[in-house]
């Protein structure tokens, strides 16, 4: 064989065995990406670990749980929109998340979309009812809610079964709050404190 065939078969057979690196060497750096992401999000630096997630959905955007990790990071930056549009990605790819429906609730509330919220955490409710920050956040929109009648049956079932699941998983903090909220809501509706 001649010297310039040999170089011309040796670029060849490179360039076939490299075309086949990229799709793992990304899927890798996409991986370590979103490894790096939850790293500086258990740091609490949510501005760095948004960085980090968004490279790795540049390499790998059909991750359903990167998408999600996205809108956590955002979330805690209170950057509401950007987390609605990251959370919604997130049930774009993975209808079913339900971590991703109640993170989605919760962030509706927080932008006073009480509607959006109730349609979120409802799809919730049928798939898990036992979820104690579903059902805070749930009572938490209906007892905001105005385009409509008043929910006020649901806001007073919604928040006292928040408040006992939230008991009976020792989260004495969230239950503290969301009884305030219940307390709150049994005066404000004329209801009679029950036990």
């Amino acid at each position: 064989m001649r010297p310039q065939t040999q170089i011309t078969l040796f670029f060849l057979i490179l360039t076939l065995v490299t075309s086949s690196f990229p799709q793992s060497s990304l899927a890798l750096d996409a991986q370590a990406w979103f490894e790096k992401g939850n790293e500086l999000s258990q740091q609490g630096k949510f501005g760095e670990a948004v960085t980090a997630y968004q490279k790795s959905i540049e390499q790998n955007a059909k991750s359903p749980v990167a998408h999600y990790n996205l809108g956590i990071a955002y979330k805690n930056l209170q950057e509401f929109e950007k987390a609605v549009s990251a959370l919604k990605k997130t049930l774009e790819l993975e209808p079913f998340h339900i971590d991703a429906r109640v993170s989605l609730g919760n962030v509706y509330n927080r932008l006073n979309q009480w509607e959006d919220a109730i349609g979120q955490l409802n799809i919730v409710m049928h798939r898990n009812r036992n979820n104690a920050e579903a059902h805070g956040n749930l009572g938490w929109a209906y007892y905001n809610f105005k385009n409509g009648p008043p929910f006020k049956h649901l806001v007073i079932i919604n928040l006292s079964k928040a408040v006992a699941l939230f008991e009976a998983q020792n989260m004495s903090q969230a239950a503290k709050a969301t009884q305030k909220v219940l307390d709150e809501a049994i005066a404000k509706f004329g209801y009679q404190k029950s036990g």
